[in-house]
């Protein structure tokens, strides 16, 4: 009875044993290994310079451990349905920066750049407690985001060259930005001088328009006003078209001294056309005319001269944090 009574006791301990076994050989694999990441990564990176994730993808390579490579990535909603008019300009200047690194000498598998669309992983912005985009976060090896860890686009923008900054903050490796090349200038240059050409070619024996002041003066005030609102700065930084405001709109004037946005440019342009254009009224006014369209000159050039120089004022002001001085508009 007592031989009978350890057969059972050992069989039944060989059949526990063998089924604690089963079970761990057909429990599945909880993720990847960190080998596996870091391959997986740098496989899709030679693909893709900018690694596109949803959800699963986002848990297995940015938020799971174990990680031993940072990660930088731009949350974002791209669909025209989500009305982010800066997203795109976003994600182009992040584009640059991706490709930027991805092409560069300083290129490594400690650092990768991806995005998480709304619509493709939405719940990445529930679990990130995020309702708006683009936002640009910094995920580092080790631990948890921090506050730093996410980049102030009111403050600095989002232009190539201060998301690199920003990386190189957070990750101390110093990407160079290369832009790609631009050739629309040179096809309007171009195709401006051979307008010109053909033009002084067709009236070639009728000339007499070019020893017009009225015409040269027209160009030297245009060619005034291009550089005093910061074309050429446009054309060396490559600033964004667009800015996001503090309240998630879209913002015209860039909030610092220090920068300017492409479409700030032309506000400025045509404020400084029209004020440019109530002196002149005021100017003609004085000349022997009709009083009536002296008057009416003078009052229509008092009126522009006294309401734009208010906006390019308040332009100025917004620019210029606490600067008191105001006319017709905060």
């Amino acid at each position: 009875m007592r031989l009978l009574h350890k057969t059972l006791l050992s069989v039944m301990l060989a059949v526990l044993v063998f089924a604690i076994y089963a079970a761990a050989q057909a429990k599945p694999k909880t993720g990847l290994s960190l080998s596996e990441k870091v391959q997986n990564l740098v496989e899709m990176n030679m693909k893709k310079p900018l690694l596109r994730f949803n959800g699963p993808k986002f848990r297995e390579y940015v938020k799971n451990a174990p990680r031993n490579y940072s990660m930088v990535v731009m949350l974002t909603a791209l669909a025209p349905s989500r009305q982010c008019q800066i997203c795109r300009h976003a994600h182009d200047e992040f584009q640059i920066v991706a490709n930027s690194y991805r092409f560069s000498s300083i290129y490594s598998n400690k650092l990768f750049f991806a995005m998480v669309d709304f619509d493709e992983g939405s719940e990445v912005f529930q679990l990130l407690r995020l309702n708006t985009a683009p936002v640009f976060m910094h995920f580092p090896a080790k631990g948890k985001p921090k506050g730093a860890d996410t980049m102030d686009i009111h403050r600095v923008g989002f232009a190539a060259d201060s998301i690199a900054k920003f990386v190189a903050e957070r990750t101390d490796i110093t990407i160079r930005i290369f832009r790609p090349p631009n050739y629309s200038g040179t096809v309007a240059m171009i195709t401006l001088v051979a307008l010109v050409g053909s033009f002084l070619y067709i009236r070639r024996n009728n000339l007499e328009f070019l020893y017009n002041k009225n015409l040269w003066g027209a160009i030297a005030v245009f060619f005034c006003f291009a550089m005093i609102s910061g074309q050429m700065w446009n054309h060396i930084r490559g600033p964004p078209l667009v800015h996001k405001s503090q309240n998630g709109g879209v913002a015209y004037i860039h909030g610092s001294s220090q920068g300017q946005l492409v479409v700030e440019t032309y506000i400025v342009m045509f404020l400084n056309a029209m004020i440019v254009l109530g002196m002149i009224l005021l100017i003609e006014s004085g000349t022997p005319k009709s009083h009536n369209k002296n008057r009416i000159m003078a009052m229509t050039g008092l009126v522009l001269l006294t309401v734009f120089f208010s906006f390019l004022l308040s332009v100025f002001r917004s620019k210029a944090q606490g600067y008191p001085y105001s006319f017709l508009f905060k």
